[in-house]
């Protein structure tokens, strides 16, 4: 078993669900005797692990939030040709509320840059997801039922706080290292690769419609500590 796979069940779902893109959205169907409905959706994460929707008012799963905040997230990872019921899927009960707070808007749309054309209309808004459980299928034996409050990473607000001004500084002062960060460290192709986001454990980087993401051997707490990791991280890429 690899390291990544050996990780704890909580931390092995919370990064399949940092890397995703999309999840299937399951609501209760307003009005109709509460028929299951299915949706795609596009993805992206809070902090601590929280899932965050760009929703319009318009769309029947929201509407029947509206009715039931109940929401089951189905995530799974890229199959790489292998049987998809045996790659790694999550399962995220819980309930979704609209949010406010600019900054998940703002997660949002760097993950989802197409989503910036649309996402300050009227109609859209940002829905968060309060985890209550999770089910991690994770191969043969490592099936596992998550609590909410074991699935959520520590997110202290000074790292949040400052996210803006890492990421800024990366991309304008330190571009060559968010290259090695995409091309040694995660074997990615090249490209203009940027980094589009940074939280308690990892960074997410973009460039030419690609993700990739760089987890932290150790989780961080604040800009300072975001740091030192960020300069071992390119010391060991430059090392190859």
């Amino acid at each position: 078993m690899d390291q990544a796979a050996a990780a704890p069940p909580a931390l092995l779902a919370r990064r399949l669900v940092r890397r995703a893109v999309t999840a299937t959205l399951a609501t209760r169907l307003k009005g109709q005797e509460g028929w299951p409905y299915a949706s795609l959706v596009l993805l992206a994460v809070d902090h601590d692990g929280s899932p965050l929707l760009l929703m319009s008012r318009l769309a029947e799963h929201t509407r029947n939030l509206d009715a039931d905040s109940r929401v089951s997230l189905l995530v799974t990872g890229d199959f790489g040709g292998e049987d998809p019921l045996t790659s790694t899927r999550v399962t995220i009960q819980g309930r979704a509320s609209p949010s406010a707070e600019a900054r998940h808007r703002a997660r949002f749309v760097a993950r989802h840059p197409s989503a910036q054309g649309y996402a300050g209309f009227g109609d859209f808004s940002v829905w968060r997801v309060a985890v209550e459980r999770v089910h991690l299928v994770a191969g043969f034996g490592r099936i596992h039922w998550i609590d909410g409050q074991a699935f959520r990473a520590e997110a202290p607000l000074a790292l949040a706080m400052r996210e803006t001004d890492i990421v800024s500084h990366m991309n304008s002062d330190h571009p060559d290292a968010v290259q090695l960060y995409a091309t040694r460290l995660l074997g990615l192709g090249e490209g203009a690769w940027r980094m589009i986001g940074i939280d308690p454990e990892g960074v997410d980087l973009h460039a030419d419609g690609r993700l990739g993401r760089l987890d932290f051997e150790q989780p961080v707490a604040d800009a300072d500590q975001a740091r030192a990791e960020l300069v071992k991280l390119a010391k060991d890429a430059r090392r190859g």
